[in-house]
C-alpha cells in the first residue's frame, strides 16, 4: 500500500507470502487430482489435502476448493461436477445431502465498505438430506435446514429453514417439501464423473 514497513513487518510479509505460495501449489495440485475419473483416487488425494469426507460420499470430477482443511462432508452425500467449495472457514455439509453440478459454496467475500477492502468470513452449514440445485451460490453465514431444497440459480444470502424449498436471485421461499420423514440413500455416482 506504498507505506514503509519495519524489519519485523517486512519479515511477517515474507513468511505469509511463501505460506501463500505453498497454499497456491497444493491447490493447484488438488485441482488437478480433481481431473482424474476415478473417485477413490480423488477421495483419497481430497483426504490427504484435509477434507474430512463421511463413508459412502463421492465428489464429482472438477470439484474446486480453497482452504480443503475446513470442509467436512457426511456419510452417503453426492457432490456434482465442477463444484467450489471455499474453506475459508469452516464449511460443514450434511449426511445424504445431493449437490448437483456447479454450486458455488462461499464462506468469504471483501467487505466493499471498508477502506482496505478487507476480507471477512462465516461458516456455512449445509443439513442433511439437502437438495441444491445446479449452478446455485451459497453465501457466507447461510445455515440451510435439514431436508430444505434450494432451486437451480438460486443465490442464498440467508438462512433457510428445514425442509424449506428456496429459489431466485436473492433466494426467498418458494415452497415446502411434503415429506418431512426423510430416510433415502442416493444412487450411486457415475462411476467414471
Amino acid at each position: 500500500m506504498g507505506e514503509s514497513l519495519t524489519a519485523a513487518e517486512a519479515s511477517r510479509k515474507i513468511v505469509n507470502r511463501a505460506y501463500n505460495w505453498i497454499l497456491d501449489l497444493e491447490l493447484l495440485l488438488v485441482t488437478w487430482a480433481g481431473l482424474v475419473p476415478l473417485h477413490l483416487f480423488r477421495l483419497l488425494i481430497y483426504a490427504m489435502a484435509g477434507v474430512k469426507i463421511g463413508k459412502g460420499s463421492r465428489i464429482h470430477i472438477g470439484a474446486r476448493f480453497f482452504y480443503p482443511v475446513n470442509v467436512q462432508i457426511g456419510e452417503g452425500s453426492i457432490l456434482g461436477d465442477n463444484i467450489f467449495l471455499d474453506g475459508r472457514d469452516k464449511l460443514i455439509i450434511g449426511n445424504h445431502t445431493d449437490i448437483a453440478s456447479g454450486v458455488m459454496i462461499l464462506n468469504s467475500e471483501h467487505d466493499i465498505n471498508s477502506e482496505d477492502f478487507h476480507a471477512t468470513s462465516s461458516p456455512v452449514e449445509i443439513g442433511d438430506y439437502v437438495f441444491i440445485g445446479p449452478r446455485a451460490i451459497i453465501l457466507p453465514g447461510v445455515k440451510i435446514g435439514k431436508g430444505a431444497v434450494v432451486a437451480a440459480g438460486a443465490v442464498v444470502t440467508k438462512d433457510v429453514g428445514e425442509f424449506q424449498i428456496v429459489g431466485g436471485v436473492p433466494a426467498e421461499v418458494i415452497g415446502e417439501r411434503k415429506s418431512k420423514d426423510l430416510h433415502y440413500r442416493l444412487g450411486r455416482a457415475r462411476l467414471f464423473q
